[in-house]
């Protein structure tokens, strides 16, 4: 007998393939029949007209903390999302020294300025009762709703072994060993592989270039080559230039460091800009030397425009402009007495302007920021409207109006910056850009930021544009981009497919309406902390393991997720 039969659905299956009509039987976790079934089932139901897809795979997130609070994931499990890789960007939970339990109040503050995570739901809402990565896997194990692999921080290996030092020193021989060998441990227990940063951006709590920013080529290199030991593995590294443009240094040490593991190394994000028409080509010049040298790069690009809820009150991306940083971090009343000064703004706005901005340029046209959320009577009345509206009224430049608005409300007013790059010229190269090999959707960052930006809902928001809105590529071929693509560039072992016997991951939807909604501001994390939301319309239901999660855009109760390890889970994706 089966446990649930899904009845007459147009299965798309994750292969590219056509899609096709048929009976779906779910049995112990696994697709057991797929055709015109006639075998009982415990439960069934219609869904003639409905849409049957494998689960979406995330490539990466940033859950490992919050499936501690909301083992759901939400809202991406929400969005069909069924699988999850966490521990990117070289930041995770563990492992941490137990001679030093300062250790772990250094790692939340670390994530809460450089994941934008909230350092009350961190500390509340995480047991941070573990030490070595095996631990944290096994107090995740059996209670969560969501499949989830993690890669190893290199941020927290470097802490372990070298505490303070890590920020800004050099591992001596014995340290470096030190920490393959807590690398080693941690791939022993299911680790996918190594995530390191050398990005520019990132900060700890301190203020201070986080660990893995200090790090020399040989340190990267040695590391790699311990992940080319261990069945299933990867690389997930961060520099400067995934931002912009990269340098031919950073170019050389991806493809070192991906030759030398013998492994697929992926990078986010590839952002796709038609007023910058050389970008794509330089930072798929990476991928195409790496094939040269053995190995192999992949870019992680999203497939929508990400909405962001922006403000001069708190760290945002607008901090990470040259020169911006040390102007927003002021505390209140100075920080407005210096935007409100002219050569200040001035001076601001130049920075901003130039080169060294880098991706960064595009928030930077203050004139088309939305106003949201506002807090005087001053500002009554300006909430949906365009700024460069209200300057024209004012008789103001943009940014000096902005500045105005949000120094009424004590820097808390809320920003929406509408994308620059929202063009059919754009939309037209990413279409052109999604045919590269080496290019991969994903970099939905879900998980982190969370009051300022919200990603995860990129599945159902990109599905519904390829069946309703610009059409850029087929319904089979999208679902195969957000499945079977990640899932083989991972090595998950029968997942990413509808195929009999393979995992019941699956997610059924309606293709007249599948969409996301309006990403707002709720007050659910641990702390009443705020993080942003958006509604799954369309999304029926959502299977993980065989075990319904999901049904009408509510959870379950039900956790049938796993925690996925390498070499069980996973197998190796060669690069040779």
């Amino acid at each position: 007998m089966l446990d649930h039969l899904i009845r007459g659905a147009t299965v798309v299956d994750g292969s590219g393939a056509p899609a096709y009509t048929a009976d779906v039987g779910i049995r112990n976790g696994r697709i057991a029949v797929i055709g015109a079934v006639t075998e009982d089932a415990r439960t069934n139901e219609d869904a003639h007209g409905l849409v049957l897809a494998p689960g979406f795979v995330d490539p990466h997130t940033h859950y490992d903390a919050q499936l501690f609070w909301d083992p759901y994931a939400t809202p991406s499990l929400n969005h069909g999302v069924t699988t999850v890789a966490g521990g990117n960007c070289g930041f995770t939970l563990a492992p941490l020294n137990p001679d030093r339990p300062e250790d772990a109040d250094y790692t939340r503050r670390m994530l809460s300025r450089v994941e934008g995570m909230s350092l009350v739901a961190l500390e509340e809402g995480a047991p941070w009762n573990w030490h070595g990565f095996g631990e944290y896997l096994d107090a995740l194990e059996g209670r969560i709703a969501v499949n989830a692999g993690f890669m190893v921080g290199h941020c927290a290996l470097r802490r372990y072994v070298m505490g303070a030092d890590a920020v800004g020193g050099q591992p001596t021989e014995e340290q470096l060993q030190e920490m393959l060998r807590l690398f080693h441990q941690a791939m022993a227990a299911g680790a996918w592989g190594l995530s390191t940063t050398q990005s520019s951006t990132h900060s700890d709590g301190d203020g201070q270039p986080v660990a893995s920013r200090h790090a020399k080529p040989a340190e990267l290199l040695a590391l790699s080559r311990a992940v080319g030991e261990h069945e299933g593995t990867q690389i997930e590294a961060i520099v400067a230039g995934c931002l912009d443009q990269f340098s031919d240094d950073e170019i050389d040490l991806f493809v070192e460091m991906s030759a030398a593991a013998g492994r697929p190394l992926n990078w986010n994000v590839l952002t796709i800009d038609a007023a910058v028409p050389e970008r794509v080509p330089r930072q798929l010049e990476a991928s195409e030397r790496a094939r040269k040298s053995g190995g192999r790069i992949v870019a992680l690009t999203m497939p929508i425009l990400t909405p962001m809820n922006m403000s001069l009150g708190t760290f945002c991306a607008l901090n990470l402009i040259p020169g911006w940083g040390e102007v927003l971090a002021l505390p209140v009343p100075e920080r407005i007495a210096r935007l409100r000064d002219p050569d200040v703004r001035a001076e601001m706005l130049r920075r901003a302007a130039g080169k060294e901005a880098g991706v960064f340029r595009r928030l930077t046209d203050f004139g088309r920021y939305v106003i949201g959320d506002t807090y005087s009577a001053a500002n009554e009345g300006l909430t949906g409207r365009v700024v460069n509206d209200i300057a024209a009224e004012r008789g103001q430049e943009p940014f000096e109006c902005l500045v105005e608005i949000c120094a009424a409300d004590d820097m808390r007013t809320v920003l929406w910056p509408m994308p620059t790059d929202n063009d059919p010229d754009s939309w037209a190269l990413r279409q052109e850009t999604w045919r590269h090999e080496d290019v991969m959707l994903g970099g939905s960052d879900a998980g982190a930021h969370l009051d300022r930006m919200c990603g995860a809902p990129y599945t159902t928001r990109f599905i519904g544009d390829c069946l309703r809105g610009r059409k850029l590529v087929t319904l089979e071929q999208a679902v195969k981009m957000l499945t079977d693509d990640p899932a083989r560039l991972f090595g998950l072992r029968q997942r990413g497919r509808l195929e009999v016997g393979w995992h019941a991951d699956l997610v059924l939807f309606d293709p007249e309406r599948i969409d996301a909604g309006k990403a707002t501001l709720v007050h659910d994390l641990p702390g009443d902390s705020p993080r942003l939301d958006s509604k799954a319309i369309g999304i029926t239901a959502v299977w993980v393991n065989g075990v319904e999660a999901i049904r009408g855009d509510e959870v379950t109760g039900a956790v049938p997720g796993k925690v996925l390890r390498s070499g069980r889970d996973t197998q190796t994706v060669s690069t040779k």
